[in-house]
């Protein structure tokens, strides 16, 4: 399935100036992903990633605390390491811009493109702005004064600088778009960026006198009073980390698969860098990927509002696999996406819970029940070969989805054999199959369930490692290029095992975890206001409850897969109803008289799934179906769309 042999995935280093963010840890999650499945297909993968530590800004933020900039880097780019370690980022580089190796990396990329006549030295005068760490022509300026990019005010700055003949690229930059329509992902980036270049490309000014606190000029340009520029000394870092300028130990990784980033930066790596690249006659990155950004409940998160998420505290709430799952597959690459607490519940009680952790449970209960536990998939394809097909045919689509960073296609694609799973339970019922003494069919069930739960975890493993590893465990193999060439390429089934019954991976989650946002200024108690008379007469009329009294009912979908007649009865019907558990649960319901046994069989109902057991007639009845009666009688409620049997409500 893969045509590269190596993959080089980079996430942009961060900057130093706050701690890190959901932003931050959406762009690493995504970087892990593709270098986790990069190697599990059996790639030569190396994933970098790491902090930017130079420029005005860190210099003034560090004074302004009392501090000297490096020690102030070193305290922020811990915090950024610590978190990547606690979650798990299997970086095999975490690079600083303060290492001794790059800044000599990067002294080394500025006298190569000087010698090749890409550097030449003038005066500047510009409008700069220390935020973005940028200046920008006055054209380009809010109101002629302010940031286009953060809206804080410029500065005039005059100053003695060497410039990088950018202007020279322009074209080669234009034919490159051209001749390489995914460089840049979204492809609608992409067009952003042609246009940009179209306008006409400046030279770029790439030091400063103003400063100290940068990369210095090698010493034989005797000029030791410019720094670089924080971005070209940034951008260097991509190829310092493979040993540009020390020992080139692992440049044969080069150039970069994909480089992940956020789309304010895309202007920086999708035409800086690749000048720079052409500068020094080197190959160009294969992809250069820009994400959107985050905001939290539709609000742009800000520390005045009090609404910043904090992704430690997320993934301590919920799990960092679920936090993982939810990041992915919530927003389309490339899209703008909104963090709520409810979309992140329903994805872990929906998606995660009901689809794929309630399938191994089935599974885990069938496999116990009827086979002590054993599982064979030996006869699958003998009576379950059009389901095999359909799965394979889903599994075919998600490498290329990954790498052309349609990851929420990805992830959308990969639940489809899931739903060939739990679909199969539904129809061919291993209870009625027991019953019947088709016991190698039954078996033969047990090992499609097996074998599509093994092919789902690997494929979902660089998404969710530690879940998927529990699954891979269960099923009694191990997550690794073999296996993924085994069941993957190979599209072989799981081996003869028995299976281990673990607890549920993803216990229901019935109330936000964190604590809701609200504006650091608006933190006073609310004051009561009078209530309307309409008000009152509805409490008066129907007892108001809270949501959290709401979320302790569960309703779900079930299907109906045995209906009869409870004889002597004129209103009762027993149904026997899958609601995604071991055996369908049996239901008393008193619609007879608007309904038949023929017309509830094979229909979808709404089942009150956790009210306590009764008994109607003599007979045992596990819940209750939702149904509207008015003049005009009775009819059930039912989902508008054929859904998986036992999928939440609510």
């Amino acid at each position: 399935m893969s045509c590269h042999k190596k993959a080089y995935i980079t996430t942009p280093i961060y900057y130093v100036n706050d701690i890190a963010h959901i932003g931050h840890a959406y762009t690493t999650i995504i970087a892990d992903t593709l270098a986790r499945y990069s190697r599990m297909s059996g790639l030569d993968t190396f994933f970098l990633t790491g902090t930017d530590e130079h420029g005005q800004k860190i210099e003034e933020s560090a004074k302004s605390r009392g501090k000297t900039p490096q020690a102030y880097a070193d305290e922020i780019s811990a915090a950024f390491k610590d978190l990547w370690d606690d979650f798990d980022i299997s970086y095999d580089k975490f690079i600083r811009t303060t290492d001794a190796d790059h800044m000599k990396g990067v002294q080394k990329a500025f006298s190569v493109m000087h010698d090749n006549g890409d550097i030449y030295k003038d005066i500047y005068k510009g409008h700069y702005c220390i935020s973005c760490e940028t200046f920008f022509p006055a054209s380009q300026l809010v109101d002629d004064e302010f940031c286009p990019e953060c809206g804080k005010s410029t500065t005039i700055v005059e100053e003695e600088s060497y410039f990088f003949k950018l202007s020279k690229y322009q074209d080669r930059l234009l034919e490159w778009y051209e001749n390489n329509p995914e460089c840049i992902l979204p492809k609608s980036k992409r067009n952003e960026v042609i246009r940009f270049v179209e306008g006409g490309l400046t030279d770029l000014s790439i030091t400063r006198t103003s400063f100290d606190w940068g990369v210095k000029l090698p010493e034989n340009f005797n000029d030791p009073k410019h720094v670089m520029y924080v971005w070209l000394d940034a951008l260097m870092n991509y190829l310092t980390a493979l040993g540009y300028g020390t020992d080139d130990a692992k440049m044969d990784q080069w150039p970069a698969r994909v480089h992940l980033i956020g789309k304010d930066i895309l202007r920086f790596h999708a035409i800086y860098w690749p000048a720079f690249l052409m500068s020094l006659d080197l190959p160009l990155p294969k992809h250069i990927a820009a994400h959107g950004w985050w905001t939290r409940d539709g609000e742009k998160m800000s520390k005045s509002k009090g609404n910043v998420v904090n992704p430690r505290e997320v993934a301590d709430a919920y799990g960092l696999d679920n936090f993982r799952y939810f990041m992915l597959r919530e927003v389309p690459f490339g899209g703008d996406g909104d963090f709520s607490q409810k979309a992140l519940i329903d994805r872990i009680n929906s998606d995660l819970g009901n689809d794929l952790g309630n399938l191994l449970n089935r599974l885990i209960g069938m496999s116990g029940k009827y086979f002590e536990g054993k599982v064979d998939s030996t006869n699958v394809a003998k009576y379950y070969q059009a389901e095999l097909d359909e799965v394979h045919a889903s599994l075919d689509k998600l490498e290329p989805l990954l790498f052309d960073m349609q990851i929420h296609r990805y992830l959308e694609e990969l639940w489809r054999p899931l739903s060939v799973a739990n679909r199969s339970i539904d129809k061919y019922q291993p209870w009625t199959l027991m019953k019947e003494g088709k016991e190698e069919e039954a078996m033969a069930l047990n090992g499609l369930i097996a074998a599509i739960l093994g092919k789902v975890s690997v494929m979902l493993y660089p998404v969710m490692p530690d879940i998927c590893t529990k699954i891979s465990d269960a099923l009694g193999f191990k997550i690794d290029n073999a296996s993924w060439n085994n069941i993957i390429n190979e599209r072989n089934l799981l081996e003869a095992f028995t299976i281990e019954k673990i607890p549920p991976l993803f216990p229901r989650v019935e109330e936000p975890l964190l604590e809701q946002a609200e504006p650091i200024d608006q933190k006073a108690e609310p004051k009561a206001e009078a209530k309307t008379k309409k008000e009152e007469k509805k409490e008066e009329g129907v007892a108001l409850i809270g949501i959290d009294q709401f979320f302790q009912t569960s309703l779900k979908v079930g299907t109906v897969v045995k209906a009869e007649e409870v004889p002597k009865s004129k209103k009762l019907l027993l149904l026997q109803v899958d609601v995604g558990e071991e055996e369908p649960r049996q239901v008393v319901a008193g619609i007879k008289e608007w309904y038949s046994a023929d017309d509830m069989l094979n229909t979808q109902v709404c089942v009150v799934a956790n009210l306590k057991p009764a008994k109607l007639m003599g007979l045992k009845s596990e819940g209750m179906l939702l149904a509207a009666k008015d003049g005009d009688g009775l009819c059930m409620i039912r989902p508008e769309k054929p859904k998986t049997a036992g999928t939440p409500i609510g």
